[in-house]
């Protein structure tokens, strides 16, 4: 969330920031909330000093009424106090974080794209898209996973199975060597943590699973879970960064389809990824960011896949991203010519979430002040397979393996 203090200063910005970012919440509301509440808590401090002050030594009849008085005076205005504070905290939780100056502004379609990437593969048949593949292959089954789960649920077969795992093995690999801890986290979390993180909207807008009678959740991304991690505390950031790579399940309503492709793995309910987060400094992060996209960059072209990294425009950067970057492959599956689809995203959130879970680092005798996070994919097991099997299939339906894969696969080629 931002700060209570910034937003009083910047009531322009923060409203016109709010415009860019399509997001819809009522400042002038917010800010009478918030002289509501102040005068209230005012109140409440003055009352309880002169509590204070009055209950030293012994009291008298008329003491002893007074402070009886003072007392239910006191529990009025906390009242008043609790009465206030859901709808201001549901004002200020709505208000997204601060954006990057150069991010593009507008809608989802006025992305600027950074640089395209990779060879584009071409084709002397008609190319078949991954649910086809991968169907004639015995790799994948939607109508049993339906049968067991519901729609957009599914079951990975044979090489398939092992084409995740090598991916996972590939990836770690690569972020072990940068230095990134691997950590496997719980597949919930507390409504607590998915409001600092930003990642649980009420209503229809809503994409977690609520684990029903609890205040757990099934979580989206390892984002959430890492985020918690290190709730409530100072870290020592004297020697760097904290940086994990964080293997988790994921679990997604996809409430509507956003207007977006959803076909086959591309928009499924539940997945697994590996995900890149960091704890640093506020000085740190847009050179960390540029990292985290160097190594999603990385990645992807280890594997060979033609892909375009595009620039996120304000409309589509969600509540808690100051800038994002996303890489979007190239696909078969996609009409048009707009063939492209998201594999990864990294977003710096500065200190949207590290404010909300009281996330802090200090440095010798200085004052504590919020971390800056941030967050990057890696690996997930819905998109890139879709992008290996689409550019890298063969017209006898076959599908070869990546070379940085073979090792892990212990095979060239899917379908012999």
């Amino acid at each position: 969330m931002l700060d209570i203090k910034f937003i009083r200063d910047n009531v322009d910005l923060v409203k016109e920031n709010c415009k860019n970012r399509n997001v819809s919440v009522d400042i002038d509301r917010l800010l009478f909330l918030d002289e509501e509440r102040r005068n209230l808590q005012q109140q409440i401090d003055d009352f309880k000093a002169v509590r204070n002050a009055t209950s030293k030594g012994k009291p008298s009849e008329e003491g002893i009424a007074a402070m009886k008085e003072l007392g239910e005076k006191i529990k009025k205005l906390e009242d008043a106090y609790k009465s206030v504070e859901p709808e201001y905290l549901d004002h200020l939780l709505v208000i997204p974080n601060h954006t990057h100056p150069d991010s593009p502004i507008g809608g989802e379609s006025d992305f600027d794209t950074v640089e395209e990437r990779g060879k584009i593969p071409s084709f002397s048949y008609e190319p078949k898209d991954h649910e086809a593949i991968m169907t004639d292959l015995n790799l994948l089954d939607f109508e049993r996973g339906a049968k067991v789960a519901g729609s957009k649920f599914y079951f990975v077969k044979n090489d398939a199975v092992r084409l995740n795992q090598a991916l996972l093995s590939y990836g770690m690999d690569i972020l072990e060597k940068h230095g990134y801890t691997l950590i496997e986290t719980p597949d919930l979390a507390k409504d607590e943590i998915l409001d600092a993180s930003g990642f649980n909207p009420r209503g229809a807008e809503s994409q977690t699973y609520k684990i029903e009678g609890t205040d757990l959740n099934l979580i989206g991304t390892a984002e959430i879970t890492v985020l918690g991690y290190h709730g409530d505390e100072v870290l020592d950031l004297s020697d760097g960064p904290k940086k994990y790579a964080a293997l988790s399940h994921c679990y997604r309503r996809e409430a509507g389809s956003y207007g977006r492709e959803s076909k086959g793995l591309y928009r499924v309910h539940q997945f697994t990824k590996l995900e890149m987060f960091i704890f640093c400094k506020p000085e740190e992060s847009e050179a960390l960011h540029e990292e985290l996209l160097n190594i999603e960059k990385e990645i992807c072209d280890g594997l060979g896949l033609a892909y375009r990294v595009i620039d996120i425009p304000t409309g589509d950067l969600g509540g808690p991203a100051y800038r994002k970057y996303d890489l979007e492959a190239w696909m078969t599956m996609k009409e048009g010519e707009e063939k492209y689809g998201e594999i990864t995203s990294t977003s710096n959130c500065t200190d949207y979430q590290a404010r909300r879970l009281n996330i802090k680092h200090k440095e010798e005798e200085s004052k504590p002040e919020f971390v800056h996070t941030l967050n990057g994919t890696a690996i997930v097991l819905s998109r890139f397979p879709i992008a290996i099997m689409e550019q890298y299939q063969n017209e006898d339906g076959t599908v070869t393996v990546p070379e940085a894969l073979r090792t892990y696969m212990g095979k060239n080629r899917i379908g012999t």
